[in-house]
């Protein structure tokens, strides 16, 4: 094996996390990245440990159980991790692995300085020589899936006239609920875009949008001549509207969809819901930045090309490796 060249087939990737949807998108989609058989896990952390100092957790694997994927050799070459609990899990395992392994976290760190590289976003706020800064959440939307689906396109959307605007709606959060009065007031600004442009609307309802907002798009939106409301049924059209869509509109609960928006070249508007500090650190700083806007505003900056925090994280990986098997070199 050369140094500075790791093949994808030699490559023992694991990703771990606690089981939340944004954090297995974002650990996986990594991981994906850089060995396509990458492994997920997923882990569970007793409670008390998880307020134990991670130190703890560098000495015993006690305490956590592998709830999907064995937490046992042979171990990964690269670990990858995302969120607080995970990342001690995380530790645990570098302790338990006599090998070289390079240790990613993904969001802020339990332990600064204990892995060899943090990806984090702005709002996260964590600092140290290792922090790889981004601008978006990782995810798996690579830009072949895209292109793919732009070619062969849904059967669904023929007919609709353009300009197509996508719709992708989230739902409430643990903090804050997306009420069908929300839904009342994204129709009132969608059918204010619809009566100036005269396109047509691609909407698609995630896992958690609720039963009352779904009711309430499907009662104005059905039956519309120039709309698709996504009812459920297969295929799922996220993909096809992310890569067919001429621009999108994203409710803002999800960095997770935000973030796979942006990986296209659409401008991308945000829906404004009640939503936590984070959240609203995230989207602050993409308004700073002007990659998006909210909706009813003035159209974002013109964007070249799709911005992609997965492909960013993983040259980092790879450049860790190489530097690695440089030192490993006879």
């Amino acid at each position: 094996m050369n140094a500075g060249h790791w093949p994808e087939s030699a490559l023992r990737v694991w990703s771990i996390t606690t089981g939340e949807v944004g954090s297995r998108h974002q650990a996986a989609g990594l991981a994906a990245e850089l060995c396509p058989d990458a492994e997920a896990k997923t882990v569970a952390v007793n409670r008390l440990w998880a307020l134990a100092p991670p130190s703890i957790f560098s000495l015993s694997l006690a305490g956590i159980t592998g709830l999907e994927g064995r937490l046992a050799p042979p171990w990964p070459d690269v670990l990858i991790s995302c969120g607080r609990r995970a990342g001690l899990a995380a530790l645990a395992i570098r302790r338990r692995n006599r090998a070289a392994m390079i240790c990613v976290h993904i969001q802020r760190p339990p332990a600064p300085g204990a892995f060899d590289l943090v990806v984090a976003m702005p709002h996260d706020r964590a600092q140290g020589a290792e922090v790889l800064s981004i601008d978006t959440a990782m995810h798996g939307v690579r830009p072949e899936a895209l292109a793919q689906a732009a070619a062969g396109g849904d059967p669904r959307f023929v007919g609709l006239p353009r300009p197509w605007r996508g719709v992708l709606v989230g739902g409430s959060t643990r903090r804050n609920r997306f009420t069908g009065a929300d839904a009342e007031r994204l129709i009132a600004q969608l059918d204010a875009w619809q009566t100036q442009s005269r396109g047509s609307l691609l909407i698609t309802p995630s896992r958690r949008s609720s039963s009352e907002a779904i009711a309430v798009l499907r009662a104005r939106y059905a039956r519309s001549p120039c709309a698709f409301l996504w009812d459920g049924a297969a295929p799922n059209p996220y993909l096809p509207i992310l890569a067919l869509a001429d621009e999108l509109v994203v409710t803002s609960d999800s960095i997770s969809m935000i973030s796979e928006a942006l990986a296209t070249r659409a401008p991308v508007w945000i829906f404004g819901l009640t939503s936590g500090r984070r959240h609203g650190r995230f989207i602050d700083h993409l308004l700073d930045r002007a990659l998006v806007a909210r909706l009813g505003a003035a159209p974002p900056a013109h964007r070249l090309a799709g911005i992609d925090a997965t492909l960013t994280a993983a040259e980092a990986v790879r450049g860790l490796l190489a530097r690695r098997l440089g030192h490993l070199a006879p």
